[in-house]
């Protein structure tokens, strides 16, 4: 009986890693589409900002600025630039997530998904004109729009995620299929498009009729969510960084920013969707004199968190640290701060006291969550592209103006956060004598066990210095053949291996991670910002071994 119960176990066990392995897959294809918004966020906010002529005129710049002008059009040309990235994002995470989940051949996953929209919006269109007048009366306002030049029905970017993860499906189902001579030219990945835009045709037609009903659900359980009030911004809160271990925060805060999840306004006669559309909807408009809170809730609350609070905790690091070691800690501290205050990216120095202090990562969740809340109850109604730094603060706070944005409120609640956070760490680091950076005993600080050690010498794959940090991670991976896929988001490479037990976390470390995550066959090891240069050698260098 009890070897059932332990069978029994295991398999749930497995199921749960490889589930875990799918929702990283999942998220990591979220990151690519999500890449594309600080850089459109970027343009619309400046260009939005500098053709706002009531900004203009307060600063005293319409020699320079005035309608017609030529900055002024240059102006009017970044903020247009940025607006039709953000209006059509569901083709780019369709794309996006079928580049993501594809396994290989990944250059025709992404044309089969483009293909697929088109042909998913065009059935619908097409089901809207031949019944339309019976159709349209009973649909919700604003369901309908103009969906890369095809009147559709709003689906937003569910729409592309559907596609995305479909057309990945059926890649790599048939990708390698060999059909018969007479037809064998459309075999192989010929095949995907072909299948993929029958496959999409059936779920327009499908769509056409359910997706109503979805988008009641959804603009229902938006209605429920901002219904919440300020304790359901403090539960988003606090889920938003629990999940930033797991690398699954993409998963749970895209809902609440591009869906109904989030919420849904009419914006210029237009319905948009989303949290974050709604805010960058507002920023483009000329008629909105204030952001709305209700979008905002569900961003601005990462601005004193990652400005003052996760500063001040490194702060606190750095003082307690042994005075022969602070120099060197301090190096890493005030890297890692500045990543934070100006970009807005976190993980280096959430994960310098994840592993060590995992009390101090709970507390910091808390922290979290009553920071989105508290700029909800003070109306700060500041957005971002896709974090909360100095950056997104000066252009879509600042700049704005703070009638319209409420910024200065940022500032006397960062200012309490960097206490909070320098007092908590200080008094918490050396009651339980944490190991943060600069109080190890030896070179560095190590969470891991002997027979961890052991199993990393005896690894067939040795380390040759001249190959670098790539041959360290392989062998960390467990060599060439043990890895599956290999991808990457802001700041963790994102590893699907075969065999889970052959990975050392040990040889992880000494590449240079800050963390390493694993679950199953899903394996994040997180490097901070220069992961995509370490990424991109690391496929070079397994290229090179597998010729």
């Amino acid at each position: 009986m009890s070897n059932e119960v332990t069978a029994s176990a295991d398999i749930k066990l497995k199921r749960g890693g490889q589930f875990f392995a799918v929702l990283q897959r999942v998220g990591r294809s979220f990151m690519l589409p999500i890449a594309l918004l600080p850089i459109a966020g970027l343009l619309l906010g400046i260009g939005s900002s500098f053709t706002n002529q009531t900004m203009v005129n307060s600063f005293g710049l319409s020699w320079l600025l005035g309608v017609g002008k030529p900055l002024y059009n240059l102006m009017l040309i970044f903020s247009d630039t940025g607006n039709i990235i953000f209006s059509n994002l569901p083709i780019l995470f369709a794309m996006g997530i079928a580049l993501g989940m594809a396994d290989n051949e990944k250059a025709t996953a992404v044309l089969s998904a483009a293909i697929s929209f088109f042909v998913m919006h065009q059935t619908i269109s097409t089901c809207l004109n031949v019944s339309g007048e019976f159709v349209t009366p009973t649909l919700p306002e604003g369901s309908i729009s103009n969906i890369v030049g095809i009147k559709s029905l709003e689906m937003g970017v569910f729409g592309g995620i559907v596609v995305g993860l479909i057309v990945a499906v059926l890649h790599n189902k048939f990708y390698k299929i060999k059909l018969p001579n007479v037809i064998s030219f459309f075999g192989g990945v010929r095949f995907v498009p072909i299948i993929s835009s029958v496959t999409f045709v059936a779920i327009g037609a499908i769509m056409f009729f359910v997706w109503p009903f979805i988008q009641r659900g959804i603009f229902g359980l938006g209605e429920l969510v901002l219904s919440s009030g300020y304790a359901g911004t403090f539960i988003y809160g606090v889920i938003e960084r629990a999940l930033i271990p797991f690398g699954l925060h993409h998963v749970f805060y895209l809902p609440f920013w591009q869906t109904g999840v989030g919420g849904s306004m009419m914006i210029d006669g237009v319905l948009v969707s989303g949290a974050q559309n709604i805010f960058f909807a507002e920023l483009a408009s000329p008629t909105v004199t204030k952001f709305s809170v209700s979008a905002t809730r569900f961003m601005s609350g990462k601005f004193p968190l990652m400005i003052f609070g996760l500063p001040g905790a490194a702060l606190a690091m750095y003082r307690v640290a042994k005075p022969e070691k602070r120099r060197v800690a301090g190096g890493l501290l005030l890297s890692a701060s500045l990543t934070s205050i100006i970009c807005g990216i976190t993980e280096p120095l959430e994960f310098t006291f994840l592993f060590v202090a995992p009390l101090l990562y709970g507390i910091h969740c808390v922290l979290a969550g009553l920071a989105y809340m508290f700029m909800h109850i003070l109306n700060v109604g500041i957005g971002m592209t896709f974090s909360g730094g100095l950056i997104d603060y000066t252009l879509f706070g600042i700049l704005q103006g703070n009638a319209k944005s409420n910024w200065v409120m940022v500032i006397p609640v960062g200012i309490a956060y960097f206490l909070v956070y320098y007092l908590i760490f200080s008094v918490l680091i050396k009651k339980r004598n944490y190991v943060t950076p600069g109080r190890e005993e030896g070179a560095e600080t190590k969470l891991y066990t002997r027979s961890d050690y052991n199993k990393a010498k005896e690894s067939k794959n040795t380390v040759n210095k001249e190959n670098g940090i790539s041959e360290i991670i392989v062998a960390g991976l467990g060599g060439t053949d043990n890895i599956q896929t290999v991808d990457s988001c802001a700041t963790r490479l994102r590893i699907t291996v075969k065999d889970e037990t052959l990975v050392s976390d040990v040889l992880l470390r000494e590449s240079g991670a800050s963390g390493v995550i694993h679950k199953g066959k899903g394996v994040q090891i997180v490097y901070g910002p220069r992961v995509t240069v370490i990424k991109s050698e690391l496929e070079e260098f397994i290229g090179k071994k597998g010729n």
